[in-house]
């Protein structure tokens, strides 16, 4: 990146979607988080109720099979900034999962850690 900025993915997922490889054209590095342990140990972990997870089953979403670990468990979505130091500069987590950080907090954020 250009900052000198290393962008990580953590996913429970077992492969990468299309949307994550073709469409948005970004480099990054993703890492297996095998039954969402490391996002459980910030609380950013939920479980789908029985409603969801048959609206999931009519849609042909498999979360199990998709996650390779049998449970129907998501993470929120966040985003964390960290400086080498290992300090997290910024951090962002919503459990609507509609609501995503924008890709410019995220700039400004890194713009921070190089005053």
């Amino acid at each position: 990146m250009a900052r000198g900025a290393s962008l990580l993915v953590l996913s429970p997922q077992l492969h990468r979607s299309v949307r994550e490889t073709e469409e948005l054209g970004l480099s990054y590095e993703m890492l297996k988080d095998a039954g969402n342990q490391v996002a459980a140990r910030y609380g950013l972990v939920h479980g789908l109720p029985p409603d969801l997870r048959a609206i999931y089953a009519k849609n042909s979403i498999d979360l199990p099979a998709i996650n390779g670990d049998g449970t129907w468990t998501l993470p929120m979505p966040a985003r964390f900034v960290l400086h080498r130091d290992g300090v997290i500069h910024a951090a962002d987590a919503d459990p609507d999962y509609t609501r995503r950080p924008e890709p410019s907090d995220t700039i400004a954020a890194l713009e921070r850690l190089l005053r």
